[in-house]
């Protein structure tokens, strides 16, 4: 990343700060806002997910849906895509602006939800969704914008929370996804994790949010006309997903010596896993 404008790197932390405080309860939290403040430096995982998937980035035509504080859109305009923002937290927009600022950037927003995009069809090379249709509408609404806007043979790169998630990623509680969900939303209120006073337009409480299991996800993406590739898998199966902590890698290991790996996986995914990272092939 280039050196950014003093000035123009106040102006988007004084953006940025008041969408913060929500989530003081967390361990990491300064860590975590110095990540947010600087999103756009922290993209190298997705951009080769999105690389890997769509081929070179230089003049890709890329849609990121649910661009949030522009993090990863304006990480793909640097790395030489032709990107299009869309999100639907008007502030988030002015975020957007300020980030690619910084960088001199100036990069298209669409003040938009993702059930109704104002944007031609087949349009697209490529399409990310990060952390978005959990928080949406009507999600079978932006798979089929989705569908529309991409062009033949584009990929859609999302992500989806699993209804059986046993640490809960938006409230980083245990076993709450297992509970009724107005147990669910009192805990959440008792420990303090709710998002109140913060003015999101977006569905975030539990109960609003749309979770899936993988099986209803995988048809919901094929009715559409969607060729499915869970991404997680794949890298299993090159031997490029990395566990973090030593005993799962032993564990695995294990697992691979009596060819057990993928079944494994498998099963955590139905059973336990948080999230689904998903390539969705436009027939």
């Amino acid at each position: 990343m280039h050196q950014t404008d003093p000035a123009a790197d106040e102006a988007l932390e004084q953006a940025i700060r008041p969408w913060l405080q929500h989530m003081t309860w967390r361990r990491d939290f300064v860590r975590w806002c110095e990540r947010r403040l600087n999103q756009e430096r922290y993209q190298g995982e997705r951009l080769a997910q999105l690389a890997e998937a769509s081929g070179s980035l230089v003049g890709l035509r890329l849609l990121d849906l649910g661009a949030g504080m522009g993090g990863f859109a304006v990480a793909a305009a640097l790395a030489g895509a032709t990107v299009t923002a869309c999100e639907y937290n008007p502030a988030y927009c002015r975020i957007i602006a300020l980030r690619a600022a910084r960088h001199g950037l100036h990069l298209p927003i669409a003040n938009a939800a993702g059930e109704a995009l104002p944007l031609p069809s087949a349009t697209f090379d490529a399409v990310t969704a990060w952390d978005v249709l959990e928080h949406v509408r009507d999600p079978r609404l932006v798979l089929d914008e989705l569908a529309r806007v991409l062009r033949p043979g584009g990929v859609a790169l999302i992500t989806a929370i699993n209804r059986r998630a046993w640490i809960d990623p938006h409230y980083h509680l245990a076993g709450i996804n297992w509970l009724p969900r107005p147990i669910a939303e009192a805990l959440i209120a008792r420990r303090g994790r709710r998002k109140a006073g913060v003015a999101f337009r977006d569905m975030q409480r539990l109960s609003e949010m749309h979770y899936f299991h993988y099986g209803e996800l995988v048809r919901l993406c094929e009715e559409r006309g969607f060729r499915v590739r869970d991404l997680r898998e794949e890298q299993l199966r090159a031997g490029r997903f990395i566990s973090r902590k030593r005993s799962r890698q032993l564990i695995r290991a294990g697992l691979r010596i009596f060819g057990l790996e993928v079944l494994a996986y498998r099963a955590q995914r139905r059973w336990y896993t948080a999230m689904f990272e998903l390539a969705l092939e436009r027939r």
